[in-house]
Order: C-alpha cells, then sequence, then structure tokens
C-alpha cells in the first residue's frame, strides 16, 4: 500500500502536513511532496514494484502529474505498446505507464485498466485535479472540502480531519473532473443474466479465479498468505502454491482458549505443503487494541472491527517477524456468492438486491478492513476475488443458480473446484464460520463482557441518545462509537450503517451481525 493526497490549495500547510503524516505506515520507504501554483501532492511510498528509486512518485508528464496507490495488472504489455509508440520510460513501477495512457485516451482510460487503484492527476494547464478509483473500491480514496471550499483527498479519512468540515468516501468506480463525480464502470450491473450449463458456469468461475490469483502473484518483493482454514482463503492458498515454485508462507490466527478455525489452517497447510505460521492472542491482546483498531479503521460498524482486531494482530505479527510485504487474502466472496443469512433470501431478484447492496458497501466494510489493517503494518493487500472480470462475471450468473437451493452454501464455488483435489474435501465443503467467531468464540464474549461493564443501563440509554445516525444500539456498539468520535467526531456519515442482515428477510431480525446468532449457522463454528 501507498498513501496518496491531493489539496488544491496552498493554504493550512501545517494541517496538511500533520495530516499526511497520520499515514506514514501506509509508505514508510519514501515521502515527497510536490507544490505547483494553486496545489500540492504528496505520496507516502511502499515499494513493491520497481523498487528503486526511480519508481518514487509523484510522477510527471507533460503538463500533468500523477500519484496513485495502485497495482496495475499486465502494464507489462502495456508499457511495451507505449514503448513501440515512443514513449520511454524511467523505472520499472507500474503505475507510470498511467499518464502516456492518460494522454492518449484522457477518462476513458480508466475503464481500460484492470487493476485496483487510487490515483490524482494534477493538470497544470487547468489547474485542477482529476481523480479516481476502482470500481470495488479496493484502494481507499477519501475527499472533503476545505472552509474556502476547495477540494482535497487522501487515502484516508484522518488525513483530512484537520481541514475538511465534512469526509466522504472516494465513490468506487468513479472519475472526478471538472468538480463532478462521473461513474465510469458499475460493477454490480448486469446487462443480461447467464443461463449456462451449470458445469460450463463452475469451468468458468474456476479459471476466472485462477487467473485473478496469477496475475496477484507479481511482485518484486515477498508474497504472503493469509490463511483462515475456511473455503475463501484456503482455495487462494491452494491454487497459488500450485503456480509457485517454491513453498508459500502461510499465516493463521487464533485465541489462546478457543480458536477454531487453527486446526483447519492447519490441515490445510499440511495438505498443501507450506511454510504455516500460528499467532496466538489473548484476551489480553484484544482489549489493549481495541482504541488503535477503530482510529486504524475509522469506522463504528460492529462487525467490521471484531473482525479487524484479529486481521490487525495477525499482520503486526507479519510485519514484525517476517519479510513478507505483499499479502492475498480471501476477502469478497461473500458479498458475491452469498453469506449465511443469505440462505434466508425469499427470491432470486432479492439475493441479487442484496448481492449489489453488498458489492457497492464492500469499501466501507470488509474491504476497508483489510485495508487498514494490512496497511497500517506497511503491508500490501491483494484480493483475488476482487478480480474485475471474475466479479463481473459472478455477478451477471442468474441468482436462481447462486441461491442456495443445494443444501450447501457457496455452491458453485465449491463444485468448481470438486474435481481438482487441491484440497481436502472436508475443507471444500466446509461451512463458513465468521472470521470474528472463528478466531475463538471467546474473543467476541470479552468484547460483550467488557462493553457491559463500562456502562449501566441508564449511561446507555442517555449516551445512546445523542447520535441519531446509526444510533447505538447495544453497549458494545456504544463502545465502538466512542471511541470513533474521540478520533472522527462528527464524521459517522462516512459509513451508511451497521452492517446486518437483511432484517426484513425472515430470520434475520436479529440483533447482532455474527452468523452465530442465525438458525442456520449449525456446524460452522465447530
Amino acid at each position: 500500500m501507498c498513501s496518496i493526497i491531493g489539496y488544491l490549495s496552498l493554504k493550512n500547510y501545517q494541517a496538511f502536513l500533520l495530516g499526511f503524516e497520520k499515514t506514514l505506515s501506509r509508505g514508510p520507504d519514501m515521502t515527497r511532496l510536490m507544490q505547483f501554483e494553486n496545489a500540492r501532492l504528496g505520496f507516502e511510498r511502499l515499494a513493491i514494484m520497481g523498487i528503486t528509486e526511480l519508481g518514487m512518485q509523484p510522477f510527471s508528464y507533460k503538463n500533468y502529474s500523477l500519484v496513485c496507490n495502485g497495482e496495475i495488472y499486465g502494464f507489462r504489455e502495456i508499457k511495451k505498446n507505449l514503448e513501440e509508440k515512443g514513449y520511454k520510460f524511467k523505472s520499472d513501477s507500474d503505475c507510470e505507464i498511467l499518464l502516456p495512457l492518460f494522454e492518449l485516451y484522457g477518462t476513458d482510460m480508466f475503464s481500460m485498466l484492470d487493476a485496483e487503484y487510487a490515483l490524482i492527476i494534477y493538470d497544470e494547464k487547468k489547474k485542477d485535479f482529476i481523480a479516481a478509483r476502482d470500481p470495488i473500491g479496493i484502494r481507499p480514496l477519501y475527499y472533503g472540502y476545505d472552509k474556502e471550499n476547495k477540494i482535497i483527498f487522501a487515502s484516508e479519512a484522518k488525513c483530512l480531519t484537520g481541514i475538511a468540515k465534512k469526509i466522504y468516501p472516494f465513490p468506487p468506480g468513479h472519475y472526478y473532473k471538472d468538480g463532478k463525480f462521473i461513474c465510469y464502470n458499475d460493477i454490480t450491473k448486469v446487462d443480461k443474466y447467464i443461463n449456462q450449463d451449470i458445469n460450463i458456469v463452475c469451468k468458468n468461475i474456476h479459471d476466472k479465479l485462477i487467473k485473478g490469483i496469477e496475475k496477484r502473484l507479481d511482485s518484486d518483493v515477498p508474497v504472503g498468505f493469509l490463511l483462515s482454514g475456511g473455503l475463501d482463503s484456503s482455495l487462494v492458498c491452494a491454487i497459488a502454491s500450485k503456480k509457485i515454485n517454491h513453498k508459500i508462507e502461510t499465516y493463521s490466527i487464533g485465541m489462546n482458549t478457543d480458536a477454531i478455525d487453527l486446526k483447519y489452517a492447519k490441515e490445510v497447510a499440511d495438505f498443501i505443503g507450506s511454510n504455516h505460521h500460528e499467532i496466538i492472542i489473548t484476551k489480553d491482546d484484544v482489549l489493549t487494541s481495541l482504541d488503535e483498531v477503530i482510529h486504524i479503521l475509522g469506522t463504528f460498524d460492529i462487525t467490521t472491527i471484531r473482525a479487524s482486531i484479529g486481521m490487525y494482530l495477525i499482520c503486526k505479527a507479519i510485519h514484525q517477524q517476517s519479510s513478507i510485504k505483499v499479502l492475498l487474502t480471501g476477502e469478497i466472496s461473500d458479498e458475491l456468492f452469498g453469506y449465511k443469512y443469505t440462505d434466508f433470501a425469499p427470491n432470486a431478484d432479492e439475493f441479487q438486491k442484496e448481492s449489489v447492496k453488498r458489492v457497492k458497501e464492500l469499501h466501507m466494510y470488509d474491504v476497508l478492513r483489510a485495508d487498514r489493517c494490512i496497511s497500517s503494518n506497511s503491508l500490501e493487500a491483494r484480493v483475488p476475488f476482487g478480480d474485475l472480470d471474475f466479479v463481473k462475471y459472478v455477478m451477471s450468473i442468474s441468482p436462481e443458480m447462486k441461491m442456495n437451493k443445494y443444501n450447501k452454501g457457496k455452491y458453485l464455488l465449491r463444485k468448481a473446484f470438486e474435481e481438482d483435489n487441491i484440497l481436502p474435501y472436508n475443507i471444500l465443503m466446509r461451512e463458513k464460520a465468521a472470521f470474528s467467531d472463528a478466531v475463538g468464540h471467546s474473543m467476541v464474549d470479552y468484547l460483550k463482557e467488557y462493553a457491559n461493564a463500562k456502562y449501566t443501563d441508564k449511561e446507555f440509554i442517555e449516551l445512546s441518545n445523542k447520535y441519531t445516525h446509526a444510533k447505538p444500539f447495544t453497549k458494545e456498539s456504544l463502545l465502538y462509537r466512542e471511541i470513533f468520535e474521540k478520533y472522527y467526531k462528527d464524521q459517522s456519515q462516512m459509513i451508511v450503517d451497521f452492517w446486518m442482515p437483511n432484517k426484513s428477510w425472515e430470520n434475520c431480525n436479529v440483533d447482532d451481525p455474527s452468523a452465530r446468532v442465525l438458525k442456520n449457522y449449525g456446524n460452522s463454528g465447530k
């Protein structure tokens, strides 16, 4: 990960600098600020591709200057084509191709990219910014306006708290130009559903996921893998282990008392022959990290915070104990193929609507969690299930096929790899356990106990009534909101609401986001 910032003003320099320094962990290798007649650009670098100093940004070309936090897949072929047109490059950085591409195609470039990215371009002729973000929002970008209505962009909300009156997430799949936000790619839009034979659909799922993993193994620095022992991360690790000619490094985490996933992760690691590492955490680790995790995340959402504690602590250990700088993870599968609660979707249309909602909001929940937990430990996240071709295809599969009619959640994904024998069959068919629960049920129980002891019933009511947007509804949610407000006062609307199952569906009107409270959870957490 890297950190980018752009401010269409030369005022508030100390606040600008102070805000930018808050994300130094995103780019600890080198920092550079660039000043123009009426604007500033900043870049904090985590060197992943083209790791020499020549790959340091901002890149400048003719009247344009660029900062980009991203990975541009297939960039070598694009670079070769540009060189044939006469462009000369000074580095091996994938992002250096962007300004020549922009000169050729303008804003049409954004829909051409196979990438996860956030970028800011300064046009010296127009003295204005162009900015853009990938269609899923895997790379973060926020914006706001100062007292003089001058726009400022940055990788994280905490960079903007000293300047912007209100902070907004930059909408995924949009670009900003001439003061307007324009959608260039709605990744959830389906023109026509795919109703092919199930074997053809599963073959396409199989092949597209493998391609998405292959392209994310390209790195000039060491790559590692988060392995929970669940279906998604296990598939990523198993496929990658077949594509790399050495043992891959896998990492799992669990509580010291009742970790659920550690045994499954070890089973997968033994099966694929990875060099496996277990990180064990305690109640004290959980409670002492809570404040920092919420500060890093910039959210009050219950399920995001719960799941982030384990992820933050495992990434912290990886950063401290290894030379790894890139991590592949299993996020975004559930939004595409279904959660435990989507088993209760009343019909195919409702299933699809829920999937669309979840994908559109990913940047506020699971993707936010992965980005902040990993980048705060100076690592880069890569998310194969977020491959644009893969996402577009799965979103287009008829929802009738994706619904759980098979007595097995995410059946299409499981069936797609049933004949490969790259995982133990029991892992391939293992029911989903929520990550925050699978680290150990005790972790969530400790958090609830801590919150319940902190507030009396009277205090809970009085303090909760202070909030109108996303009003806390449990003592745990109040605890998280109070910590959030300490760092991001009056900025709660950056997150639309609490991540919860669709309460309008039968069996989903619950008061806790954990799948553990659903009647169909069954043996998932065992």
